[in-house]
């Protein structure tokens, strides 16, 4: 027995349960009667079981059949539940969006697509949270997440958005970018701009072709905020190790050169998780929609 087979029949049982009639459960499903008994009939062939007692005068639901038809009914709320989805998803959306993305991240790749889905939407209300604390899977509660990081969040519901190329950055004047640049094992008599962490030194990767390295490099400069580490290599203090979409405006101004740009380092990739705290509703999976086709566009 295939449970395929079950489906129209669970839906159908669901009804002559909450109707006590044959004809009552066939008029709401738009069904007629002989449909909806012989239904119930293969239904309880396949199943081996009585599910209903039938007379002239009532409907009696068996005691297996009372404890079936829990799946059932669950079963005939979610069909309603997605047909009321694809009813508001070509309805002008309304209702609230509860978001939450890395605050970098979040300002130069979601907030442009927010503000043109808000101006487009007027019934849409949203409440972003920009942060870059970890998100707790558990209890927090948001309708979409962004995150960015080496692997996917630990769940179900996780759509890949992009890919997040790192790479190491210094301000023109800077000595290192003066002088020729050939290889990172050059690179340990610098001194680097990196994230606010317990160690003094990091291991940056580098491959190119079929080699790969991990140097050792040294920072007197830590800061936990991606923007400020932009500002301190553009000042000149060193060599900033960041992501490249938050240095690309400064590189068109001429104000930070990429060094050892034939070397491939880091390279994180963003990600979408819906229905954080329940299924997406309509209005959450088109601004999925909106953020997954601008963030495919988009120079990340």
């Amino acid at each position: 027995m295939h449970s395929i087979e079950n489906i129209t029949a669970m839906m159908v049982f669901a009804r002559v349960v909450e109707t006590h009639s044959f004809t009552e459960a066939a008029n709401s499903l738009g069904l007629s009667k002989s449909f909806v008994s012989k239904e119930i009939a293969q239904l309880e062939i396949r199943l081996g079981v009585k599910l209903l007692e039938r007379t002239t005068r009532r409907i009696a639901v068996t005691e297996v059949g009372r404890a079936w038809y829990q799946f059932c009914a669950k079963a005939l709320q979610e069909a309603n539940n997605a047909d009321a989805f694809i009813r508001d998803y070509h309805q002008e959306p309304a209702g609230n969006l509860r978001l939450i993305a890395p605050v970098n991240f979040g300002r130069q790749f979601v907030l442009p697509v927010l503000n043109a889905f808000v101006a487009r939407h007027i019934h849409v209300q949203v409440d972003l949270d920009l942060t870059d604390r970890s998100i707790d899977w558990q209890c927090d509660r948001y309708d979409l997440a962004v995150t960015v990081g080496p692997a996917p969040p630990p769940v179900a519901a996780c759509h890949a958005l992009s890919q997040v190329e790192w790479g190491l950055f210094a301000a023109p004047d800077y000595p290192v970018a003066r002088e020729p640049l050939i290889h990172p094992h050059q690179l340990p008599r610098h001194d680097f701009l990196l994230f606010r962490g317990p160690a003094h030194t990091l291991s940056l990767p580098f491959r190119q072709g079929k080699q790969k390295l991990h140097i050792d490099v040294h920072s007197r400069f830590r800061i936990n905020n991606s923007e400020a580490l932009l500002s301190a290599a553009i000042a000149g203090a060193g060599i900033a190790y960041l992501p490249c979409y938050i240095t690309r405006s400064a590189q068109r101004a001429g104000h930070l050169v990429r060094l050892l740009s034939g070397w491939r380092m880091d390279c994180y990739h963003s990600y979408l998780v819906s229905g954080v705290t329940e299924p997406a509703s309509a209005l959450t999976a088109l601004f999925c929609e909106k953020l997954r086709t601008a963030l495919a566009a988009a120079e990340v």
